[in-house]
């Protein structure tokens, strides 16, 4: 007697766990897509480069060893340079953070 009662119950319940599933999957599909971490720096450029405007252009920490910030430097360089499209300002940006966190800085800012 018990054993068709449990057995409905089961199919009950399952049928509730789908209908709840395929609502929670159709939410799921209709949220946005919002990017879960910026890859590169956003924003103006301050008028002398600093060690923390350096480390948000590359996209690196500002402790970081020179191996890693030359790694990175040829990461955001090849997506900005000239040849590829980018702009010469962003170009001499990057190669002046690289410059600035490896310890090269001339301290004259970009040639423009």
């Amino acid at each position: 007697m018990a054993t068709p009662l449990l057995a409905g119950l089961a199919v009950a319940a399952a049928a509730l766990a789908g209908r709840y599933g395929v609502q929670a999957w159709q939410v799921y599909k209709a949220r946005p897509v919002v990017p879960r971490m910026r890859k590169f720096y956003e924003g103006g450029f301050q008028p002398s480069m600093t060690r923390r405007e350096a480390s948000l252009i590359l996209g690196i920490r500002e402790n970081t060893p020179p191996d890693k910030i030359r790694e990175a430097h040829r990461k955001v360089m090849a997506a900005n340079h000239p040849d590829a499209g980018g702009s010469h300002y962003l170009a001499s940006k990057i190669n002046e953070a690289k410059d600035m966190m490896i310890g090269k800085s001339k301290g004259s800012g970009s040639a423009f």
